[in-house]
């Protein structure tokens, strides 16, 4: 194991040989309500998951005054302003208590995106375990660097982003701060499968070696998942809803408890299934093999004397006996007793 790639958050340390650690994003699917969001959690926490994340937005500072008073009236609206919008959806300093508390009791990972330094000093208050800074703030290089400054793990996305935009941002980070995870990530919701890109995983992995490289994915399927570990990603981050019809723009990507579940249930499968790369013959293969395999068996009735050679020799099933591959070597024995047609062949038949 690496020890410079050992990511560690909370009683969880990932790398190269790890199981994958899964984060429920759970962003804003809790629609300002915070029973919903621990019943999020605890659906998270059943579908087995390693941590559940928010977003945090200190959105006077976060918005021009232009953008958070401009008109926001559409069916994901919960104000007539965007700045209404997102304060309804924004949790304050005793939600995340209990929601800590909470996450705390059911033993998950939680902790939240960024958005701006207030929010950043807000999570820092509470002592959430590590930070996730979102796709459009890769280029904001001051805030990156104040994160990194508070000591804790980072994951960042790059959706949107040239490897030049993520190697200023893994410049920035690393002097101050070498606990980074890099997400490959495109910033469409949902992107066409042909802009997922996974191999940029395996790209990042290469420019970066001692970052711990992941995976956020905002197709709707589980299948990406799965190959994004492959690739090497060994943090895979999903949207996760109670129900894709939801209000509110994020729930239409978002996986429901099942299917989280079955992609948790995947990645746990697959870590086990990827084995020691040892080619090996193990127990549960012996019956349905000797099943399904050949011995060599008399063609005919042969007598004592006889010499065995093509015409009186067979392959047939089960393959409990002398193997085919011995064929060249049984052709001009000398059976020194009888045997009956389909019998197998053993050595002792030989002379």
């Amino acid at each position: 194991m690496n020890q410079e790639k050992v990511f560690k958050i909370g009683e969880h340390e990932i790398h190269d040989d790890s199981d994958c650690y899964v984060i429920a994003e759970i962003g804003h699917n809790h629609q300002g309500d915070l029973e919903q969001c621990k019943e999020l959690f605890q659906a998270a926490k059943y579908a087995g998951v390693d941590a559940v994340k928010l977003q945090k937005r200190d959105n006077r500072s976060l918005f021009t005054k232009e953008a958070y008073d401009r008109a926001y009236d559409n069916r994901n609206s919960y104000g007539a302003t965007y700045g209404e919008h997102r304060e309804f959806l924004e949790f304050g300093r005793e939600e995340y208590l209990e929601l800590k508390r909470y996450a705390d009791e059911l033993k998950l990972d939680f902790f939240s995106t960024a958005f701006d330094i207030p929010s950043a000093d807000f999570l820092e208050e509470i002592d959430l375990p590590a930070y996730k800074i979102a796709s459009g703030d890769l280029k904001t290089i001051p805030l990156l660097k104040y994160v990194a400054a508070l000591g804790k793990p980072m994951i960042i996305s790059t959706g949107g982003a040239t490897l030049k935009d993520v190697q200023r941002a893994y410049e920035a980070i690393m002097p101050i701060n070498p606990q980074l995870c890099i997400m490959q990530c495109t910033g469409g919701y949902p992107p066409a499968w042909e802009e997922l890109n996974l191999r940029v995983i395996d790209t990042l992995a290469k420019e970066f070696p001692k970052a711990t490289i992941g995976f956020s994915s905002h197709d709707s399927g589980i299948a990406m998942a799965v190959a994004g570990y492959m690739l090497g990603a060994r943090i895979i981050e999903k949207h996760f809803t109670l129900n894709r019809a939801n209000k509110g723009t994020d729930h239409a990507f978002s996986l429901e408890p099942t299917g989280m579940r079955k992609m948790v249930r995947d990645l746990r499968r697959l870590k086990v299934a990827l084995g020691d790369g040892e080619k090996q013959l193990y127990a549960s293969e012996a019956a349905p093999i000797s099943k399904m395999g050949k011995s060599l068996v008399a063609g005919c009735d042969l007598k004592a004397g006889e010499v065995i050679h093509a015409d009186n020799l067979a392959m047939k099933s089960p393959g409990d006996g002398i193997p085919p591959y011995e064929w060249d070597n049984v052709i001009g024995k000398t059976l020194s007793q009888d045997v009956a047609e389909d019998q197998q062949f053993a050595w002792s038949d030989f002379s």
